[in-house]
């Protein structure tokens, strides 16, 4: 009996699993269940039916395959909560959306996102970046990382970027929080939705009568955009910018800070600093609850017939641990591994990451300004007393504090 036809006769397994004793492994249900088979019979916390699909490859396939939406509105569309379901369809984003609507948006902004912008930001970020540890250190420590470094410095960009006022952080910083909380109610999702978006719909008027330059502007001066998209166009890159980002940083530095051999390999050689951003973006796999998709028409992924109306959860942090594609040592954080940019961290095929330019590079400069700037940076709390974002869509932990 094939690997398929056994995950079929298992009984489902409940989403989302528990996570195991180590913070930076997949929960130890979903690994179980990669080895049992690359597409697994699961079921929503609401009992709904889905599928669970946990290989490399099979996660490729669903994920640039047009059959299966990323429509949140589509029949069978997977939620892990009513929360969820509240954010992704009302008034959804165009990374909820399918061709040609999703191109259309997508376009709109995508020439900002590209590399060689990127690159042009990277004077612009750096110095964020130096002004923000400038900060953190004349504080005096300890210091809490993610408040007082990880999370400034992605929204600092993103605001720049976006034409988007920093002193009002805080209230964005608020809402994001309780939009990409798993266990926040479908009510208090909603609350928090209609709130950034009337602040985004405010900010848009007042820049399309006093334009600057910056995306928000370009899009509000605009005549083939309605207000509520220009919100949502800004809500989606506000949250999804400075979210993160904040909580790849965070956890890299955790994961650094347990393997000072490492933390010297990168400081004494910064060139090697893309490389181990890529491994630490394939090791953490900071989505840690998949990607949704919902299937249009009958199709085969992994042996297995996955029917029109059913819900498919691509889970990003087996694929990223599949040892077919990354070895034996696939567990192991190794930035030497030369296939580590296989990883699908930020998804695959037409939905991927938009962002994806921006996260590099501002990993890359926030990390080698961490360990050339600070070199004797380590924890001034036991590991043990840390807590991670486990309910949240965006993995990382909660705080970090740290000494110098």
């Amino acid at each position: 009996m094939t690997a398929a036809a056994l995950a079929l006769l298992a009984p489902p397994l409940r989403l989302p699993a528990a996570q195991g004793g180590c913070p930076f492994t997949p929960p130890p249900a979903y690994t179980e269940a990669a080895r049992s088979g690359a597409v697994t019979r699961s079921v929503l916390p609401d009992g709904t039916p889905c599928w669970l699909v946990t290989g490399h490859r099979e996660v490729r396939s669903v994920l640039s395959d047009t059959r299966f939406s990323a429509d949140a509105r589509t029949p069978g569309f997977p939620f892990l909560s009513p929360g969820q379901r509240q954010l992704a369809t009302s008034r959804p984003s165009f990374i909820r959306l399918d061709d040609p609507e999703h191109s259309r948006l997508r376009r709109l902004v995508s020439g900002d996102f590209v590399l060689r912008r990127v690159d042009e930001l990277r004077p612009g970020i750096q110095q964020i970046v130096d002004d923000t540890l400038d900060a953190m250190v004349s504080a005096g420590g300890p210091a809490d990382l993610v408040r007082d470094f990880a999370l400034p410095v992605p929204s600092l960009v993103i605001c720049m970027m976006l034409g988007v006022p920093y002193e009002d952080h805080g209230v964005f910083q608020s809402l994001s929080r309780t939009l990409l909380d798993n266990t926040a109610s479908a009510a208090e999702v909603a609350g928090a939705h209609r709130a950034l978006m009337n602040y985004l719909a405010v900010l848009a008027e007042r820049k399309a009568q006093a334009p600057g330059d910056d995306i928000l502007s370009r899009l509000a001066t605009r005549d083939d955009l309605t207000p509520a998209e220009v919100a949502s166009l800004g809500f989606m890159l506000l949250v999804t910018g400075h979210e993160s980002t904040a909580n790849m940083t965070a956890i890299s530095t955790l994961a650094l800070l347990r393997n000072p051999t490492l933390m010297g390999r990168l400081r004494n050689d910064p060139s090697l600093m893309p490389a181990a951003v890529e491994e630490l973006l394939r090791h953490l796999t900071i989505i840690h609850l998949g990607l949704g998709r919902a299937a249009r028409e009958d199709v085969e992924v992994g042996g297995v017939t996955i029917s029109a109306g059913d819900g498919v959860i691509c889970m990003l942090s087996t694929a990223n641990r599949d040892e077919e594609v990354f070895g034996p040592t696939a567990d192991t954080l190794d930035v030497d591994r030369p296939d580590a940019r296989r990883h699908m961290s930020f998804g695959f095929g037409a939905h991927h990451c938009l962002g994806h330019a921006l996260a590099r590079v501002e990993l890359e400069i926030v990390l080698t300004t961490l360990l050339r700037r600070l070199p004797n940076l380590r924890l001034a709390t036991d590991e043990s007393a840390l807590a991670y974002n486990t309910s949240a869509i965006v993995y990382g932990v909660r705080a970090l504090p740290v000494t110098w």
